[in-house]
């Protein structure tokens, strides 16, 4: 058994948004048709809204969805989507290569976003589009003044303005895949402009523009330099987007996707502030990290692979306990960093590499990797603590002087009880987790644990065993004053509850 000891102290890093548990929906494959819109269903209610999907989704604890791309918004005409039903156009989209019928719109995600009660985040067309475009399209959702725009809105039978708050200034604009496609300067330009013209609209929006798709796009780093030097004085943040999978069996490497990922978070934070310390603002530029998510891309025939369909099976992984425990660690990086993530979203909610699986005529049903995030979304609100931790490390191929163990520690607003989340990248051996709380707590009483992982990491939940694999309490967890012990198993992600007794 390996050893592993925390020191919890009172400094706070920062409090945990609700946003940060984020989803998102793009027209893709099955994640709106056949996904949370399925009229045909005899589980979607008279909109054709999928009620159990938007009951799983209350159940994750979802707080914002992100809409309506990804690759799919850089050829989107937004006036295709709002209307009369019968009068849309249908179209090609590129990006997926498949048949667009936009009878699910601008106007049905809204109706849906309220059912489901999600924030909106909406992304505007820079691939295909421009300044024009994303100020009518703002206007027609936010304003409610006497104009075209609004009464055009009020005449299909929306006379509230929707309000949405957050927006996305393009999609992976530094992607050569994606349509439209601009390099760093040209892209900054446009948004910067883009920004100007829709706070004119609505000052009071939050604007995200497009940092990199990834962290090792050639580009990286000089593209986020690039566009906030043109853009930093407009927006509010810059979008981050990362996807992992296992490579043959690597599992370590697999395991070290957190870390990657607090890589990626620390070197955009440090251009950010650069960027912002270099022009003499007193400015400090936040992050979305707006997609991310387990993703077997190597599984993926590519787009030019694929014939124009209406709602096509892409990319339906089925997931595993092992990738149920790292999406728990990923939920973990972006935790920690409270201080500075704002929103995030796992990409995508329903079918599409997503924690919710649909089928026309069946209920939908649980991947393993809704679990962690449920369980990590009851942490919204509280504040995340500070402490050191004493761990081994290991060399992975894909990261250097990996520990072994990874924890985040978070107290609720009214600091009665506190969440412990903790990773064991042993891939054989269980590790004792020595916690010390004195700074937090002189009386701990353990509530609740759920763990995943320790046993068999292939284990599914499919349409046929759609329950097969539901976290587990741990076998030994042991409070001693203001210390907590708990044996965690080799490789698995757990949630521990403790309530605080005697506050220091």
């Amino acid at each position: 058994m390996q050893k592993a000891a925390l020191k919890v102290t009172s400094q706070a890093v920062g409090t945990i948004r609700s946003q940060i548990f984020g989803s998102f929906v793009e027209h893709m494959g099955r994640c709106v048709y056949g996904g949370i819109f399925d009229p045909g269903s005899p589980f979607a209610d008279a909109k054709g809204f999928r009620t159990d999907v938007v009951e799983l989704t209350r159940e994750m604890g979802v707080s914002v969805v992100r809409y309506p791309g990804g690759n799919f918004v850089s050829g989107y005409r937004w006036e295709d989507g709002v209307g009369p039903v019968e009068s849309r156009p249908t179209r090609l989209d590129l990006a997926w290569r498949s048949i667009e019928p936009n009878s699910f719109g601008l106007n049905e995600f809204m109706n849906w976003a309220r059912l489901a009660e999600v924030e909106p985040m909406m992304a505007v067309n820079l691939g295909t589009r421009g300044v024009q475009e994303a100020a009518d399209l703002i206007e027609y959702c936010n304003s409610d003044c006497d104009t075209q725009l609004s009464q055009l809105r009020q005449s299909h039978g929306i006379d509230t303005p929707h309000n949405i708050r957050a927006w996305c200034l393009g999609n992976e604009m530094d992607g050569p895949w994606q349509i439209g496609h601009k390099n760093a300067e040209d892209y900054a330009k446009l948004a910067a402009e883009t920004a100007k013209a829709m706070r004119l609209v609505d000052p009071d929006i939050t604007l995200i523009v497009c940092g990199s798709s990834h962290e090792e796009m050639p580009t990286f780093g000089d593209w986020e330099t690039t566009v906030l030097e043109h853009s930093i004085e407009h927006v509010d943040l810059i979008s981050l987007h990362a996807y992992y999978e296992k490579y043959g069996d690597d599992r370590l490497s697999f395991l070290a996707s957190s870390a990657r990922m607090d890589r990626f978070i620390q070197r955009v934070i440090e251009r950010a502030d650069e960027v912002s310390r270099r022009k003499g603002l007193d400015k400090r530029v936040n992050l979305s990290f707006d997609e991310w998510n387990v993703w077997y891309q190597k599984r993926f025939e590519g787009v030019d692979q694929l014939e124009f369909r209406h709602a096509p099976r892409l990319i339906e992984d089925e997931y595993t306990v092992e990738d149920a425990v790292v999406v728990g660690s990923l939920l973990m990086t972006l935790m920690a960093h409270a201080d500075r993530v704002d929103f995030a979203c796992q990409a995508q909610l329903a079918n599409v590499i997503g924690p919710i699986r649909v089928e026309k005529d069946c209920p939908a049903w649980r991947q393993t990797t809704f679990f962690p995030f449920a369980l990590s979304a009851r942490a919204a609100g509280h504040t995340v603590l500070s402490g050191s931790l004493e761990t081994r490390s290991m060399d992975a191929e894909l990261f250097e002087g990996l520990p072994m163990t990874q924890t985040v520690v978070t107290q609720s607003d009214d600091s009665s009880s506190l969440m412990i989340f903790a990773l064991n990248r042993e891939l054989e051996d269980e590790t004792q987790l020595t916690i010390d709380l004195t700074e937090i707590g002189s009386a701990l009483e353990y509530t609740e644990s759920h763990c995943l992982g320790g046993g068999n990491l292939e284990l599914t939940n499919n349409l046929e065993h759609p329950e097969q694999v539901v976290p587990g309490a741990l076998r030994e967890v042991v409070v001693d004053g203001s210390t907590l012990t708990v044996v965690l198993p080799p490789t698995s992600w757990s949630a521990i509850s403790l309530r605080l007794v005697s506050p220091s």
